[in-house]
């Protein structure tokens, strides 16, 4: 018998058993409707690995990741080439862990993973709102004929819940249709206060990586200069940490693009914030 000791394959302060635990964190490597710069796929594994590198207690919420009993559950096996089974997988499993009555914390992979996870969530609540942190609009109906891309799950996630409960914040980038039918919908948001509305809400944060800057964020399939600091994604987060968070993905990062691995290390950060929410 091997003595060791081993370094762990989970992302770090993890439970060792599913039934002890609050949140769920599972890896969904899916990027086969990329736009632009493929590899979100091996994001989970790059983000657990890199995750030995950071400290489990959070000075930002005083808070230590022991006590968010969150059990790391792995990554899913996903068909490369079907988005509706891919999308069927996750939401399946989705549905399980919410029925299990814990919380989700999803790593992608693309932005279009977060469709299944809506689609499972109402499924069994009601009143859910969605915030999305991102540089795209994502509200295409289609792109080169598909309806379900990673350009368009607000769109679709639009179509399950409603305009008005969802909230998009850092958005710098899209098409003019999609710019227009933020505005007549009111979807984007400036201020913090803006998201008050929804305090009585089940809400869903969706955390597309490229809302930060790409000078602090690079590894990701489709920069777009101007975004937040890490320090004001950070306070959104702050400002919403007394509301009913019931489950969070951050998604889009592409790790081998950025050779340093800054931009994994910060998302690994992240993460860690994001738990403290659940």
């Amino acid at each position: 018998m091997l003595k060791g000791p081993f370094l762990s394959k989970d992302f770090i302060g993890a439970i060792e058993n599913f039934s002890d635990a609050k949140t769920i964190m599972m890896g969904m490597p899916y990027d086969g409707t990329v736009t632009n710069r493929p590899g979100t796929r091996f994001a989970p594994q790059q983000i657990r690995l890199e995750s030995i590198g950071i400290e489990t207690y959070s000075p930002i919420f005083d808070k230590d990741l022991e006590d968010c009993k969150f059990y790391d559950i792995g990554d899913l096996e996903l068909p490369f080439g079907n988005a509706r089974a891919t999308l069927d997988i996750i939401k399946e499993n989705t549905f399980d862990i919410y029925k299990s009555g814990k919380k989700i914390l999803g790593i992608g992979g693309e932005h279009l993973v977060t469709l299944a996870e809506i689609e499972a969530i109402s499924a069994l609540k009601d009143d859910i709102a969605v915030i999305q942190f991102d540089a795209h609009t994502d509200l295409r109906e289609e792109y080169l004929g598909e309806n379900l891309t990673h350009s368009g799950v607000m769109k679709q996630i639009a179509k399950i819940i409603g305009f008005e409960n969802i909230a998009q914040i850092g958005i710098r980038s899209g098409e003019k249709e999609e710019f227009e039918l933020m505005k007549t919908n009111s979807t984007q948001k400036f201020q913090h206060n803006e998201l008050d509305k929804f305090k009585n809400k089940n809400i869903f944060i969706t955390i597309d990586l490229d809302v930060l800057d790409p000078g602090i964020m690079s590894g990701v399939g489709t920069p777009e200069a101007g975004g937040l600091s890490y320090n004001e994604l950070l306070g959104w987060l702050k400002y919403l940490k007394d509301f009913n968070i019931i489950g969070i993905d951050v998604v889009e990062l592409a790790p081998d693009i950025d050779a340093s691995k800054n931009s994994t290390a910060t998302a690994c950060k992240l993460i860690r914030e994001c738990l403290m929410l659940l």
